[in-house]
C-alpha cells in the first residue's frame, strides 16, 4: 500500500505522478531493457562484459529517473538516509558507462581513457562523501563540471577525429546527442535556467546506439564462434584421418588403439610403422600443449616418422631420425615417443623411448617396466637413443600410452599414476584387446573429474601361430 503523509492530498499525489509519468516510463523501459541485456549475456555461454556493462548502465539510469522522482518524495518516509542514498545514486550512474567504453576496443582514444579513469574516481569519491556527510550542493558541482569537461572533450574529439569503424560512428552519434542534453542539464545544473529535465531525451539515441553496437559485437563474436567450431570439426575429421585404421589382420599380433583428444583437435598421436604377418611397428608420440598447435606439430611428427621407415626394424636409429626431421620445426616445443618392433620370427621386441612414459609388458598375470628413454625430441639436435630389447612369449600383453593417463587427477588432486595403471592392466588379462583398452580408459575417466589432457593407448597381444 502506498505510503502518503497525511499533510499530502490525493490531488497533489496525482499531480506529482503526472509530472513525473515521462521520466518514470522511460525508467522502467531503461531497466527493462537493461535486464534483458543482462539476461542475453547470461544466457550465451560466456558472459559478454560489453553486454553487461550495458545491462548496469541502462539499470542503474532507469533506477535514477525513479529515484529522482518527485512522486518517490512524497510517498517515502524522509529520514537522514534516504536522501544520502538518493544524492550518491546520482555519482554512480556513470561508472558503468565509462567501463562500457573500456570493454570495447578502439570507441576511446588513449586521452579518452585517462578522462575515464578521473571520471571513476571522482564519482566513488563524491559518492562516498555524500553517503558519509549528507548531500551537498557542492558535490554536484563538482560532478557538473568534471562531466561538463569530460563529455565536451569527447565531442570535440568525436568531431575532430575520423571514424572508420562502423561501430565507433553509430556510437559517436548516439554519444554527440546525449553529450548535448547532458551538457545542456549539468549547465542547467549550475545555472537554474531551465526546470524540465530534458536529459533522458538524449539518453534514449545514446543507448540505441549502444544497445545496437553491443548486440551486433555480441552476434558478430557468435557468427565467428561458430565458424572456429565449424573449422576446428573440419580440423578433428582431418587428425582423425592421419591415425591409421584398424590393425590389420596378423596371425601373431593383435592390436587395439584409443584416442581420446581433451579438445577437437589434439597432441597425440599413434602409428603402425609396420603391420605385416610376421612384424609390427608401433609408435606412440605426445606433442607438448594442447589444442591447434600441439595438433599441427602431431602431423609434423606424422611425416617425421614416415620419412624413417628405412629404420623400422632398429627404434633408436628410427628416433634418431625423427629427432633430426624435428628439429627447429616445431616453435619451441618438443615431443615425447616410444616406439617398439616386434618381431614374430625371431620372438623378440626391440624399444626405444624419448622421453616418454615407459612400455608396460603384462604376462602370466605380472605387469613389468619396460624403459630405454633418451631425450624429448625436436628440444635437441645432438639427443642419441639407444634401444632395450627382450623376448616375447605366446600371451604376452603389452601396452604404450601417454602421460595424460598417468597424470589424470581425481577430485583431491590425486594422478592415477603409475601404480593405478598396473593395477587395471593386470586385471586385463582375460579380456581382448579391444576390452582391455576400453577398460583402461573408462578406469581413467572414471577417477578423473575432468579430463585435462588427451589421453591415447595401444594394447598389443602376441599370439602363437594358429
Amino acid at each position: 500500500m502506498m505510503f502518503v503523509p497525511p499533510e499530502l492530498s490525493a490531488a497533489d499525489v496525482l499531480s506529482a505522478f503526472h509530472r513525473d509519468e515521462p521520466y518514470l516510463f522511460l525508467g522502467a523501459g531503461f531497466t527493462t531493457l537493461g535486464l534483458l541485456a543482462a539476461a542475453f549475456s547470461f544466457l550465451r555461454r560466456k558472459a559478454d562484459p560489453l553486454l553487461l556493462f550495458f545491462a548496469v548502465f541502462a539499470i542503474m539510469y532507469g533506477q535514477r529517473l525513479w529515484i529522482n522522482s518527485r512522486l518517490l518524495d512524497m510517498t517515502i518516509p524522509q529520514d537522514s538516509l534516504f536522501p544520502r542514498l538518493r544524492s550518491g545514486f546520482d555519482f554512480l550512474v556513470a561508472i558503468p558507462a565509462v567501463l562500457f567504453f573500456f570493454a570495447a576496443p578502439g570507441l576511446l582514444p588513449s586521452i579518452g581513457r585517462i578522462v575515464g579513469y578521473v571520471i571513476i574516481s571522482v564519482s566513488a569519491v563524491l559518492a562516498a562523501l555524500t553517503l558519509a556527510f549528507g548531500p551537498s550542493d557542492r558535490y554536484h558541482l563538482i560532478n557538473n563540471v568534471m562531466l561538463i569537461a569530460a563529455l565536451g572533450s569527447l565531442a570535440i574529439e568525436s568531431m575532430v577525429r575520423g571514424a572508420s569503424n562502423p561501430d565507433l560512428r553509430v556510437i559517436r552519434r548516439g554519444l554527440l546527442i546525449f553529450i548535448a542534453f547532458v551538457l545542456w542539464e549539468n549547465i542547467n545544473g549550475i545555472t537554474h535556467w531551465w526546470v524540465t529535465n530534458l536529459e533522458p531525451i538524449g539518453f534514449v539515441a545514446f543507448l540505441g546506439s549502444l544497445g545496437y553496437v553491443a548486440a551486433r559485437r555480441a552476434l558478430q563474436r557468435d557468427y565467428q564462434l561458430g565458424e572456429i567450431r565449424r573449422e576446428l570439426e573440419v580440423a578433428r575429421r582431418i587428425q582423425q584421418s592421419i591415425l591409421p585404421a584398424t590393425f590389420p589382420d596378423s596371425p601373431h599380433f593383435r592390436v587395439a588403439a584409443r584416442y581420446v583428444p581433451m579438445t577437437s583437435v589434439a597432441g597425440d598421436f599413434y602409428d603402425y610403422i609396420i603391420a605385416n604377418q610376421q612384424q609390427a611397428g608401433l609408435l606412440i608420440a605426445d606433442v607438448s600443449g594442447h589444442g591447434v598447435p600441439a595438433a599441427l606439430i602431431a602431423s609434423m611428427v606424422k611425416l617425421a616418422a614416415a620419412s624413417q621407415r628405412d629404420h623400422a626394424t632398429n627404434p633408436s636409429a628410427f628416433l634418431t631420425g625423427m629427432n633430426a626431421a624435428l628439429h627447429g620445426n616445431t616453435q619451441e616445443q618438443f615431443v615425447t615417443a616410444a616406439y617398439v618392433h616386434l618381431d614374430s620370427t625371431r620372438r623378440e621386441f626391440r624399444y626405444s623411448a624419448a622421453g616418454h612414459p615407459p612400455m608396460l609388458l603384462l604376462r602370466n598375470g605380472s605387469v613389468s617396466e619396460i624403459q630405454e628413454n633418451g631425450l624429448m625430441l625436436a628440444a635437441f639436435d645432438f639427443a642419441t637413443y639407444a634401444s632395450a630389447s627382450g623376448k616375447i612369449h605366446p600371451g604376452d600383453r603389452l601396452l604404450l600410452y601417454t602421460d595424460g593417463i598417468l597424470e589424470a587427477a581425481n577430485h583431491s588432486g590425486v594422478f592415477f599414476g603409475r601404480e593405478g595403471l598396473h593395477a587395471v592392466f593386470a586385471k586385463t588379462s582375460d579380456l581382448s584387446t579391444s576390452e582391455a583398452a576400453d577398460r583402461i580408459i573408462a578406469t581413467v575417466r572414471q577417477w578423473s573429474t575432468t579430463q585435462d589432457d588427451d589421453l591415447t593407448l595401444l594394447v598389443c597381444d602376441y599370439v602363437a601361430e594358429a
